[in-house]
């Protein structure tokens, strides 16, 4: 059998047996997608004990297999990442409005404080260089940084050989890095659960009053749309038109149906009210409430379009010519008699405000004759088969930008080797950015967001090649000899306390003197380790996961760009004292 073909059979075996052994839990926790880096470990170790599987030669070069395995796995980390900067991209600048900066600052604090325990480790002699980033990687369970952080030590290592000395012997081989990130991972993963079951306890928290203060917090800080039917009865408005009513003109408010002589029509801007007439409003709860008071008084009666000659349905922004425009630039009121009630993107619901830019995959609420909303259906797309259709050209741009952005160096003065983003970094920096203005740089001729299934793939695949690969190569370098005869046992003591000790701080701080939600701030511990089985953890607590996943969402872009950068500035600090 080819070499090729037995790297497809450890590799697939090593991603099912990790896929299995990630859906395994116990009372809710799992290890998630960690268990294919551990599968790997096993299935590299049993290949290179009992079939041979080297990956490297007896001159101590690499062989083929590790090359192949090498490609695979940053290719695996940048589709991932890629995917991560598409998906948070349109979200990442307004991350900044709001508790956004207390949230971020909070999880900065934690990267500051692992990189001032991780140097101190280093400085007092208890770990090498090599096995700090490792440990380090680990403890915080961020894969792109265990892969920035080989990178650099192979950068340096090649620096200390040609000034003539021993790199390995200084503490920079590229092997130990994934060796000590292998045993730290599953600390850190326990170090953020023991950390939010340690909150819960000593602040006595209610899980249910934490899940009910978010809501109120919510709803204060942003009005939802609610729906009123109102029956006009205020003489002030009999001879007033629909656009005249409190909150109309501005599109705070939406009236979308109207009952006249119980007959149900959609209503112009420009129709007549009077008395009697029942006026279907939607909108935020404090807009809706000032325009029902001001016009008449709150009806029971269900303006419902069964049996009319009106319809509600969704239409799917999918046509290239209408992404980018606004809603009034679309003007369906005024070509197919059609009100847009609400529009949603990513699940989350919009008021169809006139300056309101459409995207792909935006559905709009629409009411409306059937013939006219087919009609309109023509006009912005509304097709599942361009939603489920992903376009790579944009994919390899991005990916293709990524490596070059990755790839150009930063010189710091008296530093021996410059500071680079890394394919990694490159491509998570590209993605954000194509995401949220590359519609406006290409002139909507290229979109560049993807469908929600095609963002999960990608994301799945990615990081189960690049986990899968990271163990395989662990395993096969000798991983079992380090735990058991090595310092595999020393480094995992010392990166529990990398990984433990920031969070404990900055969660004490967040919940006492910050006062962060708790559901909040778990999604943001999770976030600070860009860990998905902390985040799993924390979203099974309430029953509403929209806390906590805010939380992560907020802090994950620039956590991701930290941690890709923190091994990086680490090795650069420590190589003074060689070159």
């Amino acid at each position: 059998m080819s070499s090729l073909a037995l790297l497809i059979i450890y590799v697939s075996v090593g991603a099912v047996l990790g896929i299995g052994l990630g859906q395994l839990k116990y009372k809710g926790v799992g290890v998630g997608i960690g268990g294919v880096l551990f599968s790997g470990i096993f299935v590299g170790h049993m290949a290179h004990a009992y079939f041979g599987f080297d990956l490297v030669s007896a001159a101590g070069a690499a062989t083929s297999e590790e090359t192949i395995l090498h490609f695979l796995q940053e290719f695996g980390l940048m589709l991932f990442v890629y995917a991560i900067g598409i998906q948070v991209g349109p979200s990442f600048f307004a991350a900044l409005r709001g508790s956004g900066l207390k949230l971020i600052s909070l999880a900065v604090s934690i990267i500051v404080l692992g990189c001032v325990i991780s140097l101190t480790m280093f400085y007092c002699g208890i770990v090498t260089p090599d096995a700090m980033v490792g440990m380090y990687s680990g403890g915080i369970t961020n894969t792109p940084a265990l892969s920035a952080a080989i990178a650099m030590v192979n950068d340096l290592s090649a620096q200390i050989q040609a000034s003539g000395q021993d790199a390995i012997a200084l503490g920079f081989d590229t092997k130990t890095v994934p060796q000590a990130y292998a045993v730290a991972y599953p600390f850190g993963v326990c170090s953020i659960l023991i950390t939010m079951i340690l909150l819960r306890a000593v602040f006595h928290i209610s899980i249910e009053g934490e899940g009910s203060a978010y809501a109120e917090s919510k709803g204060r800080g942003v009005d939802t749309p609610i729906v009123s039917n109102v029956s006009i009865e205020n003489s002030d408005y009999f001879g007033k038109t629909i656009n005249d009513i409190p909150c109309v003109a501005d599109g705070t408010v939406i009236c979308s149906r109207i009952k006249r002589d119980g007959e149900l029509s959609v209503p112009t801007k420009d129709l007549i009210l009077k008395q009697g007439d029942i006026v279907h409003l939607v909108g935020g709860a404090k807009y809706v409430q000032k325009a029902s008071q001001a016009i008449g008084t709150e009806t029971k009666d269900v303006l419902t379009t069964h049996g009319s000659t009106i319809s509600v349905r969704h239409l799917i922004i999918t046509n290239n010519h209408v992404m980018g425009r606004t809603l009034a630039e679309l003007d369906l009121e005024n070509q197919f008699g059609l009100v847009i009630s609400r529009v949603f993107r990513s699940g989350i619901q919009f008021m169809p405000t006139p300056d309101l830019r459409l995207a792909l995959g935006d559905e709009i609420n629409v009411v409306g004759t059937m013939e006219n909303i087919r009609k309109a259906g023509k006009v912005v797309g509304n097709s599942s088969t361009t939603m489920n259709h992903v376009p790579m050209m944009p994919i390899f741009i991005g990916l293709f930008l990524g490596m070059l952005l990755g790839s150009v160096p930063i010189p710091i003065p008296g530093v021996p080797a410059p500071m680079k983003l890394g394919v990694i970094g490159g491509t998570l920096v590209c993605a954000i950015m194509l995401a949220r203005f590359g519609d406006v740089w290409t002139k909507n001729v290229m979109h560049w967001r993807l469908p929600v299934p095609a963002l999960s793939a990608f994301k799945e695949i990615g990081i189960t090649l690049f986990l899968t690969i990271v163990g395989i190569r662990a395993g096969a370098n000798g991983f079992w000899e380090t735990l058991t005869n090595g310092l595999g046992l020393h480094w995992m003591a010392w990166a529990t306390l990398i990984s433990i000790i920031p969070l404990l701080i900055v969660g004490f701080i967040g919940a006492k003197v910050f006062k962060v939600n708790y559901l909040v701030l778990c999604g943001v511990l999770a976030g600070s380790y860009t860990d998905p089985p902390a985040l799993a953890y924390a979203n099974g607590m309430y029953k509403d996961a929209e806390a906590s996943s805010i939380g992560y969402a907020t802090v994950y872009p620039f956590v991701m760009f930290l941690r890709i950068l923190s091994p990086q500035v680490m090795l650069i600090i420590i190589s003074s004292a060689f070159i």
